[in-house]
């Protein structure tokens, strides 16, 4: 009968002891995953509105580096950038 004790007690200390490593294997995974501190982008970025720049059509060329891209708005609002 004490052996059967012994063992009850051994599996609930066994029990006791893989929720502190899991609790404590999840904090170090929390903090593996928290990303270093990034940089802020500037405050004062220039923005467009589609409306203004597409003036009520469906697409425009952009000039980047001599070569010209088309930005068009989809049918479901998005937009793509083809070369």
């Amino acid at each position: 009968m004490s052996k059967e004790v012994n063992y009850g007690q051994q599996f609930r200390q066994l029990n006791r002891m893989a929720a502190i490593e899991a609790d404590l294997g999840s904090k170090k995974r929390d903090e593996a995953a928290a990303e270093p501190a990034r940089t802020p982008l500037p405050q004062a970025l220039p923005e467009y509105d589609t409306a203004t720049l597409f003036a009520g059509g469906r697409e425009i060329v952009i000039r980047h580096a001599g070569a010209a891209y088309r930005m068009k708005i989809t049918k479901q609002g998005k937009l793509i950038l083809n070369k």
